[in-house]
């Protein structure tokens, strides 16, 4: 998104998805049988990689479901957004969700705050961190495959971090982008006994500023408060 760019709107897609945010069947093939019971399939890949084995994936499936892919213009030219030729050989697959790989991951035990994200905002956060020297207190964590919902692999990364914040973060507005959509299924995930606290921009009728300052403003306030190790301290 930008100052004066429009939305795909995401929350009408993820809206109509019918994912159940309160069942979490466990199977041995749980992501099989999400992606054949589930009407479309919506995702938002931040890396080239990803983005040629979701196409590939859904080429190879046995069956035929619609694929909603939301990734942005600005992303074909980012310095950062790059996969090598390795990450799509065989033996490499889709990856519904790429968890912290960083100095944080190897200290679980240190991290303070993890923040999950989907899409372009990843690199803006990655970026921050790193100016704020934040990166064993932080990790991020990136769902590219938002619908049928990954409970199975965020399962895993919630028990790696325990005594970790948990935030969703998104340039979307609150009243529009994935939070409404996710929130309910991380309770699920947790069984309502952690919170997922909303970092972004506040809610608003329109998908962008149409300002270019009101807009950096608002990215500056979110990304400040996403780093905030204390912004969520004494709230429940």
């Amino acid at each position: 998104q930008g100052p004066e760019h429009s939305s795909a709107r995401p929350e009408r897609f993820l809206q109509m998805s019918n994912d159940d945010s309160d069942a979490y069947p466990f199977s041995e093939q749980f992501e099989v049988s999400q992606l054949y019971e589930c009407n479309w399939i919506v995702v938002n890949c931040s890396t080239p990689a990803n983005y040629f084995h979701v196409l590939r994936r859904q080429i190879l499936l046995p069956f035929r479901k619609p694929l909603i892919i939301l990734t942005p213009k600005s992303l074909l030219r980012h310095p950062e957004a790059k996969s090598s030729f390795d990450e799509m050989v065989s033996g490499t697959t889709f990856q519904r969700v790429i968890p912290e790989n960083g100095p944080a991951a190897h200290a679980p035990h240190e991290v303070k705050r993890v923040i999950f994200c989907t899409g372009k905002v990843y690199y803006d956060l990655v970026k921050e961190r790193k100016n704020q020297d934040l990166e064993k207190q932080v990790a991020i964590t990136r769902l590219e495959q938002i619908s049928p919902f990954p409970f199975d692999l965020l399962k895993e990364e919630l028990e790696k971090y325990p005594g970790a914040d948990l935030v969703w973060c998104q340039e979307e507005h609150k009243n529009s982008g994935y939070y409404d959509y996710v929130k309910p299924r991380f309770r699920t995930i947790v069984n309502h006994t952690r919170p997922i606290w909303y970092v972004g921009r506040e809610p608003a009728a329109a998908a962008a500023t149409g300002n270019k300052n009101t807009h950096l403003v608002s990215l500056r306030r979110f990304l400040d408060t996403a780093f905030n190790l204390e912004a969520f301290e004494g709230k429940t």
